[in-house]
């Protein structure tokens, strides 16, 4: 970290980003404003987005930022004092000093960071469908799937869940119509090959549990920095559907699980979306509205989004529109589309008398960018011409000893790496079929451990009752008896509370209580 007594040292307000004519500063007060960094492939996106990154590790803000490429992951080892690094640094009156940064690393796939998981529930019907590029009749037959079970009181937790629950509908498609609407065998058979298309690219290690507890981004480090969370997304950008709807889903359930701040002295999280363009092409006019509810609404909860692509107009105008602060590196303009992309990115910049905007886009070097923060009083600042300040960290991938000693110092390493496979919608239905339990509106028939606990917890908050729609309580209790039954089952001695919290939020809480991102997303 630079001395104290360096002019260009970040502080407590503000992070210090490059130098032009003058310093440039992004306020930290206003970094929930959400942001935007473009650029043509080479011209130094990842180094601006690793700058930004470390400046807000420095202030103790968590970060989360999608590595598609695997440069961004040298933040987590110290930086080398290479000529030119010392060099830049030292023509805008910053002393290099070479840092690293606490780094968790997570992936999908399991294979070079620690698993991610959600619930089938957690997804939603409207997600799910952008996953599978259902269209309108089949987006609506699976809505009818979570709404059958939500009354039913099955839990969605993983892919065999969905497809249990799918085939339950095609074989009771008859008596469903008349309440929900036509709900066809040939429509279900048809989302049932999609989720084989998504199983495929790699959807299955994604749905089940545990699922991720998005209260392990927001940590931070023993001396006070924000942990830098990193997703290895090369292998998932072969499914760049999955990899769009993923994201989405996480901004989804911090807004829905984070509480109002409004605008705090700095960000509680700051969430990079490379391959922003991804999230938006092909969408829905529907997805497309709830996305920009979505950046709209989340800066309440204290979170910074950036989205990080090659040129603005890959952006709606809407969610450009709330994306305040801007760092735009070099253009080409080749082809007349390219010319026009250039005019483009240079009308989103609030105009400086003393450059051409758009001649200056397409003769930056690389290191170079046009860059404008918010100032104090949330307006745009001018334009400016600026040479980005180098990290302080490595610049470049890690190796895969570095990235393995990492992963074993983790503070959740062993929390995600086994699969939990809990009772819930496809083993109800398989004992249903096998006639060994009642219904989900009755009493549990089994004996044993789980029926002597079902029973107990049956008396408790009275779940043992006649056939019909389960109560909100009724389905709690159900969960609370399979967290239960995994612990006593499994043999494992672990805090109970703890166990059945995370079961019920991730799973219950989602099927029952739609937040105000719910509603927006998933109704």
């Amino acid at each position: 970290m630079a001395t104290s007594d360096n002019k260009m040292a970040d502080t407590d307000e503000k992070i210090f980003i490059g130098k032009g004519e003058q310093p440039v500063w992004l306020t930290l007060g206003l970094a929930n404003r959400h942001g935007l960094v473009t650029g043509a492939t080479g011209t130094g996106k990842t180094v601006s987005l690793q700058v930004m990154a470390e400046g807000f590790a420095r202030a103790g803000v968590p970060v989360f930022a999608a590595d598609i490429k695997g440069d961004l992951s040298g933040i987590s080892e110290v930086g080398e004092p290479k000529d030119f690094i010392v060099k830049r640094a030292g023509d805008m009156g910053l002393t290099f000093q070479p840092d690293r940064f606490s780094t968790v690393f997570w992936d999908v796939f399991g294979e070079q960071g620690h698993p991610v998981r959600a619930t089938v529930s957690e997804m939603g019907p409207l997600l799910l469908s952008r996953m599978m590029d259902l269209n309108d009749v089949q987006e609506g037959v699976l809505n009818v799937a979570f709404k059958v079970a939500d009354e039913q009181g099955l839990l969605l937790l993983d892919m065999k869940d969905l497809r249990a629950i799918l085939s339950f509908i095609a074989e009771h498609a008859a008596e469903l119509t008349t309440q929900y609407g036509n709900v066809s065998k040939q429509t279900v058979g048809t989302i049932q090959r999609q989720l084989l298309v998504l199983e495929n690219q790699g959807g299955a290690r994604f749905f089940g549990e545990p699922a991720l507890a998005l209260k392990d981004f927001m940590r931070t480090d023993s001396d006070g920095r924000g942990m830098i969370n990193i997703l290895v997304a090369d292998k998932l950008m072969q499914s760049p559907r999955l990899y769009a709807t993923f994201l989405l889903w996480m901004l989804s359930e911090l807004f829905e699980e984070l509480p109002e701040v409004g605008d705090p002295p700095k960000p509680k999280l700051v969430f990079f979306f490379d391959e922003a363009h991804l999230l938006f092409n092909d969408a829905p006019k529907a997805l497309m509205d709830k996305i920009e509810q979505v950046v709209r609404l989340i800066r309440s909860k204290g979170v910074g989004v950036y989205f990080v692509t090659q040129n603005p107009i890959d952006v709606p105008d809407k969610v450009l529109a709330q994306l305040g602060n801007r760092v735009q590196h070099a253009l080409r303009a080749f082809t007349p589309r390219d010319q026009r992309a250039v005019a483009a990115a240079a009308q989103t910049f609030r105009p400086n008398p003393k450059l051409d905007t758009a001649e200056v886009i397409t003769q930056l070097g690389k290191g170079e960018a046009l860059v404008s923060f918010l100032e104090g009083n949330g307006t745009p600042a001018m334009v400016e011409r600026v040479m980005i300040r180098p990290p302080s960290a490595r610049i470049g991938p890690i190796t895969t000893e570095e990235r393995k000693a990492i992963m074993d110092k983790s503070p959740v390493k062993g929390k995600y790496d086994t699969t939990i496979d809990s009772e819930s919608a496809y083993e109800m239905l398989q004992k249903r079929v096998a006639g060994t339990t009642a219904s989900p509106g009755g009493a549990a028939g089994g004996g044993g451990i789980l029926g002597q606990i079902g029973a107990i917890v049956g008396m408790i908050f009275g779940t043992n009752v006649s056939r019909g729609r389960l109560s909100t309580g009724q389905i709690i209790a159900r969960s609370v008896t399979r967290s239960v039954t995994n612990k006593v089952v499994g043999g494992v001695v672990a805090d109970l509370g703890k166990s059945v919290g995370g079961s019920m939020g991730s799973s219950v809480g989602r099927a029952l209580v739609r937040g105000a991102l719910g509603g927006l997303l998933r109704r």
